[in-house]
Parts: C-alpha cells; sequence; structure tokens
C-alpha cells in the first residue's frame, strides 16, 4: 500500500494513526489507497471522506452508460478523484448492494446515472440521508426531490423525432417506450400526447407501446404498432430503435421506403449501422461535465440544487427515415 501511495511505510503508520506532519497531499494518497486496497479505516481518520466515487449504473450493455461512465470517470481521476464502477449484474448485485459496500468504504459520494437511489430500498436511502452524501442523478428512472439532478429534456426530444416524421408526411407514428413509471419514457410520453392533441388527434394511444430496454423488446413493440398501420417509430432507445429496424425487416419491409425508424441517445456505433440511425442525441459530454460539477460543490459543504438541470438534445438525421409511402 506504501508503494502505490509513492510514500514509505512510516508515512503510512503516522496517517493511520492521525499524527501530525503529514501534507494533505500525501494524507489524501494514503488514504486513497487504502480504499482502493479495501481496508477499513482506523477510527483516528474514519470521519474524513475518502476520495473514492461511486458511478452507478443499470448495465453496461446499452452503450450509452459506458459513455456517460467513460466522461465522469475521467473528469473525476482528473480532479484527484478515484471513481468506482458499479452496475446490477444478472446474478442478482443489486443497488442495494453497492451502496453498502461503497458506505463501508467512507466513499466520498455517488453519481447514478439512468437509475436512482431510490431502487436501493428505504434501509439505504437513511444511510445516505443521516451521511450527508454527495449524491447527483443523471437522467433517473424515478422522481428524486432534493438531491441533484441533470436531465436531458425527454418531453423536446420526443418532439422533434415526431416534427421530423411529420415534416416527412408521416400520419401514423408509433412510440416504444421503456416500462411504466419509467421517468424518461413519461416524460417522452407527455411530448408525445402534446404534440397529437395540438392536432387534434384524440386517439393517439393506440400508438404507444411499453417493453424492456432490449432489442428484443424493441422487436416485439414494433410489430405490435406495424401491425397498427404505423409508418414511423420513435424509440426511447437506440437497442429499442434496431430491434424496430430488425421487426420491418423481418415483415419483408424496408426502412426507410416502407417504414421510418427514430431512435434516442446516439450511442457508439449508431452511424454505422446498416442503415445508419437517425436518432436524437444526447449531449453526454455536458450532462456528465455538469454532474461533476454538482459532486465538486457539494463535496466543498454547498448544497445541492433544488432544480433539475435539462439539457436540451438533438436530433442527428441519418439515413433510417424517408418520407411516407404513397400507399400508406
Amino acid at each position: 500500500m506504501a508503494k502505490f501511495a509513492g510514500v514509505s511505510e512510516a508515512t503510512v503508520s503516522r496517517v493511520l494513526r492521525g499524527k501530525p506532519g503529514v501534507s494533505q497531499v500525501t494524507r489524501d494518497a494514503v488514504l486513497t489507497a487504502l480504499d482502493v486496497f479495501g481496508f477499513a479505516r482506523p477510527e483516528p481518520v474514519r470521519s474524513e471522506r475518502a476520495r473514492l466515487i461511486g458511478l452507478v449504473v443499470p448495465d453496461l450493455s446499452n452503450p450509452i452508460f459506458p459513455a456517460f461512465a467513460e466522461v465522469i470517470g475521467v473528469s473525476l481521476i482528473q480532479r484527484g478523484l478515484v471513481p468506482v464502477l458499479c452496475t446490477r449484474t444478472s446474478d442478482g448485485v443489486s443497488e442495494a448492494h453497492y451502496i453498502e459496500m461503497l458506505l463501508a468504504q467512507q466513499v466520498g459520494g455517488i453519481v447514478f446515472v439512468g437509475s436512482s437511489y431510490a431502487d436501493a430500498g428505504p434501509a439505504a436511502i437513511k444511510q445516505l440521508t443521516e451521511r450527508r452524501l454527495p449524491i447527483v442523478l443523471i437522467n433517473a428512472a424515478d422522481e428524486n426531490l432534493g438531491v441533484a439532478r441533470i436531465c436531458v429534456d425527454d418531453t423536446g426530444a420526443a418532439e422533434q423525432a415526431l416534427a421530423h416524421l411529420a415534416g416527412l408526411g408521416h400520419e401514423k407514428i408509433g412510440l416504444i417506450l421503456g416500462p411504466v413509471g419509467h421517468v424518461p419514457s413519461a416524460r417522452k410520453l407527455a411530448g408525445f400526447a402534446k404534440f397529437w392533441e395540438e392536432r387534434g388527434e384524440t386517439r393517439w394511444r393506440r400508438w404507444v407501446d411499453h417493453t424492456v430496454f432490449t432489442v428484443e423488446g424493441g422487436r416485439g413493440a414494433a410489430n405490435r404498432l406495424l401491425a397498427a398501420g404505423c409508418t414511423g417509430l420513435v424509440c426511447a432507445s437506440d437497442a429499442l430503435a434496431l430491434g424496430a429496424v430488425r421487426a420491418v425487416r423481418k415483415q419483408g419491409l424496408d426502412v426507410p421506403d416502407d417504414v421510418s425508424v427514430v431512435g434516442f441517445d446516439d450511442s457508439t456505433f449508431m452511424g454505422v449501422t446498416d442503415p445508419p440511425l437517425t436518432t436524437v442525441r444526447q449531449p453526454v459530454r455536458a450532462m456528465a461535465g455538469a454532474a461533476v460539477l454538482s459532486l465538486l460543490s457539494q463535496l466543498e459543504g454547498r448544497p445541492a440544487a433544488a432544480e433539475e438541470v435539462l439539457f436540451d438534445p438533438e436530433l442527428i438525421v441519418r439515413s433510417t427515415t424517408g418520407p411516407c409511402p404513397v400507399a400508406a
């Protein structure tokens, strides 16, 4: 551990016993090494915040989460903080498990991306609240008042995609969302409802389908919306959009000649799919930067902002959208 911290064993001993005569930089290096190697802090230094920052994401199969994790992780490291990546696993390792582990290591703060600390249950929430741990949520899955929140404008994203397809002549446009109760999906649904109701269309609910955020989920939902006569599909993630493209082709139809598809995120490789995917881009770098600044502000003792910070998305038009077929 002394080698990792770049100091002598005698210096490590002085830090662990809480003795004076050690610079703050050296003290931070020793405490970080202690945290990285998984050792509990001795009583004299236990009250000092660790330099570890938890980075909790739902999974790594959706490319948007590794994109956020990379930008946030690099930014934290540049500021002398150590990110610890925590992701749910198929064998049952949950947010609650990670929060318990992070708290045991005297973690300095936690950034949740696409999930929520509420998923960890009331016991974990109580611990986080009692410790007043700095927390930042990016695109949280549920409502979390009183916590720093960084979000993309999901309502505006849906309206951008719909306006694009309507401008191409599509009159029956379906919306493929995540599970009911998922806040970003609910906000996209609000934009979808507003768009149609402003145009006098009251039966828009027949063009909405909820599913899981996977390619397979997108494929199943697309089949149902195609059966309802939709010629355009707006999807709440790029994975859902890829599933929709697969469903269209499976029915012997073409994208975009017969059906247009719009994704969401503009995650890695969406510009080189076949065909390249039209999608609504999240400003990942700007959102990640805002999250890190919010975390640093809290680490310095300032309260979290009461209002969520909204970022504008950007429609990226590629080759999966085109004019509505005349026969439709």
